[in-house]
């Protein structure tokens, strides 16, 4: 009994997604290993042997940058996933289009930006990302890609396991840094170090839309790691590439 208790325990530990970078350009180390990833269809980096970039975006509100973001992408011939929620949805549909026309990945950040750890229940967890998803096929005309993205990095081993049972892959991320604050944007310098330092080959790399300094930096960042040797994949390459 005891033994099962624990089991049940680590199932429903609540982590909160963080990593550790003990050597720079060098893969980072994240708070769950990536076996006990995978045995739940989800990763944190692609292939640590190859310089491919997975460029993705969380997104849950518009803050006038998402446009200038997409003029960039597509002058770069880059492809990067989207992971938005319902009030993106509702707020921006005519950018929900453009993304999907011009073929970016649109991932489920769920439809209300909910801490997932704290749903246990699968018929509850399966709801709240039915729900984003039926918003994206109305909007669109197609649901959401089939991968998902604990709102704000909190999850449980259960969350992931529902996930995996409903079709989807989990993408959490290995770079990312403090550019979410509206009101308390990093300077250029301060972005491009920050970004350009810790990368490394498989990196997913995790920048909210609604950044003013990410809008303004993205074309000379793509370019930089091009520079670097580094190409661009999208999510369904890097699940090809690591079955």
């Amino acid at each position: 009994m005891t033994h099962a208790l624990s089991l049940f325990s680590a199932i429903l530990l609540t982590l909160h997604w963080g990593l550790g970078f003990p050597e720079e350009g060098k893969p980072p180390v994240g708070n769950a290993p990536a076996d006990h990833l995978r045995q739940f269809d989800a990763v944190y980096m692609g292939n640590p042997e190859e310089k491919t970039i997975y460029l993705t975006f969380d997104a849950g509100y518009e803050n006038g940058h998402t446009g200038r973001i997409l003029d960039i992408l597509k002058e770069k011939n880059v492809k990067a996933a989207f992971f938005l929620v319902g009030h993106y949805v509702e707020a921006a549909p005519d950018l929900v289009r453009r993304m999907a026309a011009e073929g970016h990945t649109i991932g489920n950040h769920t439809k209300r930006h909910a801490d997932m750890s704290k749903v246990a229940d699968p018929a509850a967890f399966e709801k709240e990302l039915d729900d984003f998803d039926q918003m994206v096929r109305q909007t669109t005309g197609e649901g959401v890609a089939k991968y998902y993205r604990p709102p704000s990095g909190r999850y449980t081993d259960n969350n992931l396991k529902i996930a995996q049972k409903l079709g989807y892959k989990t993408v959490f991320w290995s770079l990312a840094y403090a550019d979410w604050h509206r009101d308390r944007q990093p300077g250029h310098d301060l972005a491009m170090t920050k970004l350009t330092k810790r990368i490394h080959p498989g990196a997913i790399v995790l920048l909210h839309s609604t950044s003013r300094t990410n809008a303004e930096i993205l074309g000379g960042l793509i370019d930089k790691y091009r520079e670097m040797g580094y190409s661009f994949g999208t999510l369904d390459e890097l699940f090809t590439g690591i079955r």
